[in-house]
């Protein structure tokens, strides 16, 4: 019976020792393939070619620091918030995109200035910037982190800068592993472009002639902004079934040519659209009664299309399409 008993308690043993190893090596297994799939993420090394040439990241970035509010919004189009970015307070005054910055975001000075010791307390693994504002300090910021640099505004033979914008953008969402996600915003804005531009074609006013303008006052006196050709706005509209009458001859890198109210008499038959300050609005202002505005054809016969003053003409995809919103907006209004 005692021989019995042993046995019994014996085997027991056994099976409990068992069932503790079989345990073990499913956490053991468990840890492994995280592990495993860890070393996976931080081993993806990514390599794109920003303004400097190629450039290879290491890993996913977890932690983003933007210096240019076009790249913030790229990264909010992706669904990833970064931990820093320039004039915070700027880019909620102009960039009206439904993907909101998390209140957490640090500012990290200006865009033209960045503070490179409040970047470097936020500890990030990828910096993302703009060349033609901080070449003289590319030094000092990968030395805080590896920095992507791009260039919003090509030169001229380089491209437009509708075409940088979406290069860019599938640049960065490489980089953040985000690649399914940015092929789905730029479907998005293509459906934005093609539904804005079935509205604008049913109200009979398809292949229309336009001009885009912004206008402010400089030492009071009106200065006008036109849009040409390269400019991403422009090409925008086009995009909807509009026709750019301002055919600029030279190149203007950022996409407008400025000048003043006698040019527009080039203009007659176009559809003027225009982009004012309301506290700083010249046309009221300053041109009305003014014969060289109100005889001008487009004037005379209401073809004025005021946009909001806070109309961001840059930007990402996100932008794009508030964009094409606002311009199809207005079009059906002042039909």
């Amino acid at each position: 019976m005692k021989k019995w008993l042993l046995l019994s308690f014996t085997l027991l043993l056994v099976f409990v020792a068992a069932c503790g190893d079989s345990k073990d090596d499913s956490t053991n297994d468990s840890q492994t393939a995280e592990n495993e799939k860890s070393e996976t993420e931080n081993n993806n090394a990514i390599t794109i070619e920003d303004v400097y040439g190629e450039q290879t990241i290491e890993g996913t970035p977890k932690r983003v620091v933007v210096l240019e509010w076009v790249y913030a919004e790229d990264l909010l189009a992706l669904g990833v918030q970064p931990v820093g970015m320039a004039d915070i307070e700027g880019y909620k005054a102009w960039v009206n995109i439904d993907a909101e910055l998390s209140e957490e975001v640090e500012d990290v000075g200006t865009r033209q200035e960045p503070n490179l010791e409040a970047i470097s307390r936020l500890n990030p693994d990828l910096i993302i910037t703009a060349s033609f504002r901080h070449d003289a300090i590319m030094d000092d910021l990968n030395s805080i982190a590896p920095t992507l640099a791009f260039n919003p505004y090509p030169e001229e033979g380089k491209g437009n800068q509708y075409e940088e914008m979406i290069d860019t953008f599938t640049k960065i969402a490489k980089v953040m592993d985000k690649e399914d996600k940015a092929e789905e915003v730029l479907a998005q804005m293509e459906t934005a472009f093609a539904d804005s531009s079935s509205e604008i074609a049913d109200a009979g006013l398809e292949n229309i002639p336009f001009v885009l303008t912004q206008a402010y006052s400089s030492q009071n006196t009106p200065t006008i902004r036109l849009f040409t050709d390269n400019g991403m706005a422009t090409i925008i509209m086009e995009k909807l079934g509009l026709s750019n009458a301002y055919k600029e001859t030279d190149w203007e890198l950022y996409g407008y040519k400025q000048t003043d109210i006698e040019a527009l008499q080039n203009f007659q038959d176009a559809h003027f659209f225009y982009i004012v300050q309301e506290e700083d609005n010249v046309f009221e202002n300053q041109l009305k009664g003014n014969p060289a505005w109100e005889n001008l054809d487009f004037v005379k016969n209401d073809r004025l299309y005021q946009l909001p003053g806070n109309t961001w003409t840059f930007g990402g995809p996100l932008s794009a399409i508030t964009f094409a919103n606002q311009i199809r907006d207005v079009i059906l209004e002042e039909k």
